[in-house]
């Protein structure tokens, strides 16, 4: 069976799974039971995944695997002298940096279920048991409060604990109908980024906050990655300031050669946002030595302020046009000091654009996404611009179409942004009428996509789509960046045959007269009809 077609079945019945909780609470509300548990039974399966790897238990059918992993955490077994139980605790802390007690297991739980033994305390009690450290060191640091949003006492599951235990029951249930050890980390984890796809579009726009499309996830990465593929310059460390869901930090290690040198960085305000960029990562096989995942605020205090805390590439999909504190006290902040002045407090765009260039190495590459207004804002945004274009900071400008985010139907654009340019010109592409229109949202294909890579990576203008303008052609336009200024889009008007015009409307004129003489004879033959008919009455 191919990836494509195992995650298309992964898909559907994790979007089935729901069912049981989509009649009490909205879809901002339900995510966050439907994705705790699908990834609580992730890491239960990997914990006996890996169980089996540590023993060459590969082979072993499911129900003596498990058989085995009870057996080996038992206290009082012991091989050779030594207590299994600490052994296997070890290597799966190695492994994992958790251990699941094999009464947790979701498994266990599912086997609860089905003989009506489930109680929510069981459940509850094994979530806490994976976030919270014991004197085993249970579980790392890095899983405290990773379920903090599954709350099985709220009454949206249920106005009786009964209608609780139903409905967790009848999910866990439907959940387990999923053969994970038949996927992959990666395919488990394209699906998961599916979900947050589809829950942002039920919830509207508040949900859709924390997920980049994949399509521009895309474009982002395949540009940061570009010339970073081999040798001793490929990209080690991503950043994302404005995490969400890491879609953009998966997306990018996607594009380099190995991917397991990867070390993810990222700061998200959001606790339940957080909590799910933490959970997407580890489902995508990320480790938990690998991922610096911060709940916090960018803006309002920088991180990370200690090695390392330059990156090489810097990806960014912020909340657009936000308010933010713009106190003078910020002035002699590093990330803005430079730029003498700060951005509005109503509109927080460049703060987060500064912020991911101050973290970027010199050899590094930026991608933020931004609304158009950037470009050509005046005040104290057009000095910050004006500067950046100055210290030759912006390398290109890429207007993408409307509708194509969750969070708003604006157009949108991709700032791409260096620290060691080789020239002074800024590539402008203008992708905005080049998509595919969706039902609800409008798309770029993969073609769409090719092209703005291309067009980019050529660095040569393109009639009607792309410019390379000088430095001496933007201090022209006042440092004014609007695309329209550079790329000209205008469609003339195809030249009008007026003896063609003459000529049909002439051909218009003859086919309307003969028209009426047809009307006015079926007029005359009503009335006719009409006189007879009162003559035969009378």
């Amino acid at each position: 069976m191919t990836d494509k077609k195992q995650s298309n079945q992964l898909e559907q019945a994790l979007w089935s799974s729901a069912n049981a909780l989509r009649g009490s609470m909205d879809a901002s509300e339900y995510k966050n039971y439907l994705l705790g548990l699908i990834f609580y039974r992730f890491l239960s399966a990997k914990a006996l995944k890996v169980f089996a790897e540590n023993n060459r238990l590969q082979d072993v059918d499911f129900a003596d695997l498990k058989k085995q992993y009870q057996q080996y955490l038992d206290p009082e077994n012991e091989i050779a002298g030594y207590k299994t139980r600490d052994i296997t605790i070890k290597g799966l802390l190695n492994k994992n940096g958790y251990h699941i007690e094999p009464e947790d297991l979701y498994s266990t739980l599912i086997e609860k279920i089905k003989a009506h033994d489930f109680a929510l305390e069981q459940l509850d009690a094994a979530l806490h048991n994976l976030e919270v450290s014991t004197n085993e060191q249970t579980s790392h640091g890095d899983f405290a409060g990773l379920f903090a949003d599954v709350d099985l006492h709220s009454n949206k599951l249920g106005s009786s604990l009964r209608q609780r235990n139903q409905a967790i029951s009848e999910t866990m249930l439907a959940l387990d109908s999923i053969d994970l050890f038949g996927h992959n980390g990666d395919v488990l984890g394209d699906a998961y980024e599916y979900l947050i796809a589809q829950f942002a579009s039920d919830a509207g726009k508040k949900a859709g906050e924390f997920y980049t499309p994949r399509q521009v996830s895309d474009i982002i990465s395949q540009i940061v990655t570009y010339q970073r593929d081999a040798g001793d310059d490929q990209i080690r460390t991503i950043y994302d300031p404005a995490v969400g869901s890491g879609s953009l930090l998966l997306n990018v290690a996607q594009h380099v050669d190995n991917p397991k040198l990867i070390q993810y960085h990222g700061q998200e305000l959001n606790t339940t946002t957080y909590n799910l960029a933490r959970m997407n990562l580890m489902l995508h096989d990320v480790s938990y030595e690998d991922m610096d995942i911060r709940n916090g605020d960018t803006l309002d205090k920088d991180w990370p302020t200690e090695e390392p805390y330059q990156f090489d590439a810097v990806v960014m999909n912020p909340p657009y046009s936000a308010h933010w504190d713009n106190s003078d006290s910020r002035l002699a902040d590093p990330r803005f000091r430079d730029y003498g002045v700060l951005p509005p407090k109503s509109k927080a765009d460049f703060a987060f654009l500064l912020h991911g260039l101050y973290h970027l190495k010199t050899n590094g590459t930026m991608g933020i996404v931004l609304p158009h207004g950037v470009l050509f804002r005046g005040a104290k945004e057009g000095k910050i611009r004006q500067k950046l274009i100055e210290d030759n900071r912006i390398d290109a400008v890429i207007g993408l179409p409307a509708n194509i985010f969750h969070s708003t139907s604006i157009p949108t654009l991709i700032l791409v942004l260096k620290k060691d340019k080789q020239d002074s010109n800024v590539m402008f592409i203008d992708a905005s009428r080049e998509f595919e229109k969706g039902k609800n949202q409008n798309n770029l294909t993969a073609d769409n996509i090719e092209k703005i890579v291309q067009t980019y990576k050529n660095r040569k203008d393109v009639d009607k789509y792309a410019h390379v303008a000088t430095y001496d052609e933007i201090k022209e336009n006042d440092f004014n960046l609007n695309i329209p200024r550079y790329v000209d889009t205008f469609e003339p008007e195809p030249d009008i045959d007026v003896d063609a015009v003459k000529q049909s409307i002439a051909a218009l004129d003859a086919e309307m007269a003969q028209l009426q003489q047809e009307l006015d004879a079926m007029t005359a033959d009503l009335v006719e009809t009409d006189v007879n008919s009162n003559e035969h009455k009378e």
